[in-house]
């Protein structure tokens, strides 16, 4: 545990209060980014791609179960992988709590991935997952987000908006879409890397303890993180 200053409860509150005066100014501007976010213009979505689902293959327009928004999670599990990333298992969990809340907000959340059903099915029972999750195996819709690269492109492509380095093949993402009354869809938003903490409540949490997230002599940030039945 870091050595830190002890000082009178008096003391401790003007320091408090100095923050959160920093912590005010820092929800008003996320607030305005947020903002300006959703002012986006955004890029109608022609191609015609299919996921199958436990219920069958449907349309990505299937994918809003009905509701007007639609947030997908790019998932990093390619097709022969036999387990999801531990990172994005990591934010995963944050999942299920959401779903009720996001649907009375007229949003409905679902993972995308390139591995086949059965592979998701199996991974998501052994996590004790209930979110909805759907395969775009035989599609180009991980790659149409930058999400997924073929082996053989290291360094080519892009992602995070940048001209891409390494030559991993899945990445992790963030997608949201829209569709209006006459059942077109729209792209709004994408995040990637250090976009997605935003999602990781986890972090939240530690970013309020004392020692922070602790991650300053990993190798690579969330490198400690496992899958939750592996601690």
């Amino acid at each position: 545990m870091p050595t830190h200053p002890v000082v009178s409860r008096s003391d401790w509150l003007a320091a408090r209060q100095a923050l959160l005066a920093e912590e005010k100014a820092m929800s008003a501007a996320r607030d305005a980014l947020a903002a300006k976010r959703r002012a986006l213009p955004w890029v109608e979505v022609t191609t015609a791609y299919s996921f199958d689902t436990p219920s069958g293959t449907k349309p990505l327009i299937d994918l809003f179960a009905g509701r007007g928004q639609l947030f997908v999670y790019h998932f990093m599990l390619a097709p022969s992988w036999n387990e999801g990333c531990k990172n994005c298992s990591c934010l995963a969990d944050h999942f299920g709590g959401m779903l009720p809340h996001l649907a009375a907000r007229d949003v409905t959340l679902t993972a995308v991935s390139r591995a086949p059903l059965a592979t998701i099915d199996a991974f998501k029972a052994r996590m004790g997952w209930t979110f909805p999750w759907v395969s775009s195996a035989g599609t180009t819709f991980n790659f149409d987000f930058n999400v997924s690269f073929a082996p053989d492109t290291a360094g080519q492509g892009s992602y995070n908006y940048a001209p891409r380095s390494g030559s991993m093949e899945e990445l992790p993402g963030a997608s949201v879409f829209a569709r209006d009354e006459q059942g077109r869809v729209f792209h709004t938003y994408s995040t990637y890397a250090r976009g997605l903490d935003q999602l990781l409540g986890m972090y939240n949490v530690l970013d309020l303890m004392p020692k922070g997230r602790d991650e300053a002599g990993l190798p690579y940030p969330m490198s400690w993180i496992k899958h939750h039945d592996k601690y």
